[in-house]
């Protein structure tokens, strides 16, 4: 029998209000990326990955009442992969990756090539800390009090968000590449 997997949270309650003032028109996570939301994309790959989710889609005033509300509405979950919906290049494996490292490790957080990205992984034992978020904090302070484990993953899409529409364009760009490569070889 496998132990129980943690859940993905996937965050699509923000405002978007950086894609907005850059030009962007509505949310960023509806704005259309080769045929698909940004969205549909990132759900795609935490579909792809079998892990169990939750879409928290509802309002809230900041980063820290997302989390806090998606963990209350999964609270007998085993742990959480912390996921914002903008990263629609985010690989299966990199979810595998990090929900593994979790059976080890109170909290992983995923680097590549140096950069923080995510999603961020919680164990069950922050299942309180994480209820008691609030406000546009979000959870470094409780990353800090765990020491979290940092997990080099080879997947560029672990950091690449969209805050502007800017984003959006090269997104578009590094994806029709890649399709090309895949058409290519």
């Amino acid at each position: 029998m496998h132990a129980r997997q943690p859940t993905v949270l996937i965050l699509a309650s923000g405002r978007g209000e950086r894609f907005t003032a850059s030009g962007g028109q509505g949310s960023k996570l509806q704005a259309m990326l080769q045929g698909k939301t940004v969205l549909q994309h990132t759900l795609d790959a935490v579909l792809a990955s079998g892990l169990p989710y939750h879409l928290e889609s509802a309002p809230h005033p900041g980063m820290g009442d997302s989390i806090a509300a998606a963990v209350r509405a999964t609270q007998s979950a085993s742990g959480w992969l912390v996921l914002p919906g903008d990263l629609p290049l985010i690989q299966p494996d990199t979810l595998h990756l990090v929900a593994n490292a979790l059976r080890r490790h109170a909290v992983v957080l995923p680097s590549f090539a140096g950069q923080r990205g995510h999603p961020v992984g919680f164990s069950g034992t922050c299942r309180d800390a994480l209820l008691d978020l609030k406000g546009n904090q979000g959870a470094a302070h409780i990353v800090s009090a765990h020491g979290a484990m940092n997990l080099i993953v080879n997947d560029a899409g672990a950091v690449t968000d969209i805050d502007t529409l800017a984003d959006l364009k090269r997104m578009a760009q590094m994806l029709e590449s890649k399709r090309r490569s895949v058409i290519s070889s």
